[in-house]
C-alpha cells in the first residue's frame, strides 16, 4: 500500500492575501528532497484568496494545489484538516513538510492523528535514506544536547521545520508549473470552532520565530518596566521581544514572548540574552540560534556555556548604554 504514496509536498501559509516567506523556505527543503527520490515538488494552498500564486513554482513548485473557499477567510484547524486530509487521500504525497509556525503545530498533529501516520516536530534538517527512500528527520533533542535521527515508518511521513532554516531558492520567473484549484463539497467546511476576534500582538515588530534577530530578557531585567529597553533595541534592529518562562508567569510580558520547551523554538541569526540565566528549558529553545550574545552579571551562568560572546555584569548598567551607542549608530548612517 505504501508504494501508492508518490510526491513532496508543502503546506504555504498565507495572510491576508499574501503568501508567507516560510512557504518559500519549505520549497527550498522540499526541493531537495524531491531531487533526490526524483519526484515531483507540490506547494498546498488553503485560503480564501492568494495573490501571486506563481512564485510559488517560480520558487521551486512543479505544481501548485489550491483550494479557494470564501469560508476560509479565517483559520480554523478541523476545517484545514478535513481538507487536507481529503487530499491527502486523493493525491496521495508520501512527504509533507509544513512550518513550524504557530499554524503549522496546530494544523500537522491534528492531520496524522486523522492519517494514523507519525509526525515528527521541529526538525533542522533531513535525509534520504538509499535503500528505503525512507526520510530521515533530524532534530535536536535532550535540550539539545543531541540531534536525534528519526524514520516514520508510515506514509505519508509528515514533519514541521524550524522557520529561517534554510533560504528560499533564487526566484526563476521563467519556471513553468501547473496550478490546479481544487474545490470540495460544503460537509468539509464544517467547523466546532466559532470564530470571535483577531487582536495584533503590538509589542512586536514581526513574529518571534520568523525574526533575524531577537533580544530576549529574564529575570535580570528585574521588573517589568525594563522590557522597554528591549522593545527599544529591537525595534532599532528590525527584530521581535524574547522572554523566559519565569518572567512571563510573573506577567512580566505577554506568553506570545516565550522561548523554551513550553514556549516558541527559534533560530535567529542573532539572539542577545539580557539577565538570562540559561535554564536547560530556555537553552532548548534557541541554542540552535546562529550567533549568541550573553548579558548577565554572574560569570557561572549556563548561557554563556552556548553564547559566542558573552558580557559579565549587570544587565540594567549596560541596557542604557547599549541604547545609546545603538541610536548613535543610526545618526552616523
Amino acid at each position: 500500500m505504501n508504494q501508492e504514496y508518490k510526491g513532496v509536498w508543502t503546506i504555504a501559509e498565507v495572510n491576508d492575501g499574501k503568501i508567507e516567506t516560510v512557504s518559500y523556505e519549505l520549497l527550498s527543503w522540499g526541493k531537495d528532497l524531491a531531487t533526490k527520490l526524483n519526484v515531483e515538488l507540490s506547494s498546498v494552498v488553503i485560503s480564501n484568496k492568494a495573490e501571486n500564486l506563481d512564485s510559488l513554482i517560480q520558487h521551486g513548485a512543479d505544481n501548485v494545489y489550491y483550494v479557494e473557499d470564501e469560508k476560509l477567510e479565517h483559520f480554523y484547524p478541523d476545517v484545514h484538516t478535513n481538507i487536507l486530509k481529503k487530499m491527502v487521500e486523493d493525491f496521495k504525497p508520501e512527504i509533507i513538510l509544513a512550518s513550524a509556525t504557530t499554524k503549522g503545530r496546530t494544523l500537522m498533529p491534528a492531520l496524522a492523528a486523522k492519517l494514523n501516520t507519525g509526525l515528527t516536530a521541529d526538525c533542522t534538517d533531513f535525509e534520504i535514506e538509499e535503500k528505503t527512500r525512507s526520510l530521515i528527520q533530524i532534530r535536536p533533542a535532550i535540550g539539545g544536547n543531541v540531534m536525534a535521527k528519526i524514520k516514520t515508518i508510515t506514509k505519508p511521513q509528515m514533519a514541521t521545520v524550524r522557520p529561517k532554516s534554510k533560504l528560499p531558492l533564487a526566484k526563476d520567473e521563467n519556471r513553468k508549473g501547473k496550478i490546479t484549484k481544487i474545490k470540495y463539497d460544503e460537509e468539509l467546511y464544517q467547523s466546532k470552532y466559532r470564530w470571535i476576534e483577531f487582536k495584533k500582538d503590538e509589542t512586536s515588530v514581526q513574529p518571534l520565530q520568523q525574526a533575524d534577530v531577537i533580544v530576549a530578557g529574564g529575570k535580570g531585567l528585574k521588573k517589568s518596566e525594563n522590557f522597554k529597553y528591549l522593545q527599544n533595541l529591537s525595534k532599532k534592529l528590525k527584530g521581535a521581544v524574547g522572554a523566559t518562562r519565569a518572567v512571563v508567569d510573573m506577567g512580566w510580558i505577554d506568553y506570545s514572548h516565550q522561548v523554551g520547551l513550553s514556549g516558541k523554538t527559534v533560530s535567529p541569526k542573532l539572539y542577545i540574552a539580557i539577565g538570562i540565566s540559561g535554564a536547560v528549558q530556555h537553552l532548548a529553545g534557541m541554542s540552535s540560534s546562529k550567533y549568541i550574545i550573553a548579558i548577565n552579571k554572574d560569570p557561572e551562568a549556563p548561557i554563556f556555556k552556548v553564547s559566542d560572546l558573552g558580557i559579565v555584569c549587570d544587565a540594567l548598567d549596560i541596557l542604557p548604554l547599549l541604547e545609546k551607542e545603538i541610536k548613535s549608530g543610526d545618526k552616523n548612517d
